[in-house]
């Protein structure tokens, strides 16, 4: 059987498209399925180029979510430790706020037994001052032959408290007591006169400042208003 020649089967081609309808729309089916399949392929490349842009895409993502996970819980420990640190700084501060709420304790105790120790010191500062002037006053009366007639401690005269009281015939002492006189007590001591010489009317009234801390400048003041001071 003779081959035939390129020239001759593309003219018998032709010819059969020219003629034959039904060979014309296989060969125009066949060229649509080529074209088809190119386009399909062409897809399927492109498909998969971005499926593995896409997988490259995740791959990062999934790097950067653990290397973020990492980092979360390198932060998650750190908190705990601040948070363990911070609980044993509550528990330090508060063991130390008992030991000063144990010292403020002890302290106010303390300060109320100095209170009382300085109260009856006080008082009897008070009586061994007032003992000691009421015998100076006895020496004098009895030099100027005056008798005593009556004498307190603690006296209260119209509403105020004094010290030491003494009356005698002709003269009524009012004997203010103080470890460390002021100024102001120069004022109560002046007053408390004028309240004696209104009961004890006739008599010449003396008041006296007495004490072992006077200052100065209390003294001259209380002797500028005619105050006696006896200083031990």
């Amino acid at each position: 059987m003779a081959t035939l020649g390129d020239e001759e089967l593309k003219q018998r081609f032709l010819e059969l498209l020219k003629r034959d309808e039904e060979f014309r729309l296989a060969v125009a089916g066949l060229i649509g399925l080529r074209e088809i399949l190119e386009e399909l392929r062409r897809l399927r490349e492109d498909s998969n180029k971005r499926f593995e842009a896409l997988e490259r895409k995740l791959l990062e993502h999934d790097k950067r979510f653990e290397e973020a996970s990492k980092r979360f819980e390198a932060i998650e420990r750190k908190l705990l430790e601040h948070d363990e640190k911070f609980r044993a700084v509550i528990e330090e501060i508060k063991k130390i706020w008992e030991e000063i709420e144990k010292i403020w304790r002890e302290l106010r105790e303390m300060n109320r037994r100095v209170s009382r120790v300085e109260d009856l010191l006080g008082a009897l500062s008070e009586s061994v001052y007032a003992k000691f002037f009421m015998d100076t006053v006895l020496y004098e009366l009895a030099g100027r032959g005056e008798r005593l007639e009556h004498w307190e401690r603690n006296a209260r005269v119209d509403g105020e408290d004094i010290d030491l009281l003494l009356v005698a015939e002709r003269t009524v002492y009012v004997v203010e007591v103080k470890v460390q006189p002021r100024h102001s007590d120069v004022a109560a001591l002046l007053a408390k006169a004028e309240l004696v010489a209104r009961r004890y009317p006739g008599k010449r009234v003396v008041p006296v400042l007495t004490g072992t801390r006077v200052g100065r400048e209390v003294a001259e003041y209380a002797q500028s208003k005619g105050v006696v001071v006896a200083a031990w």
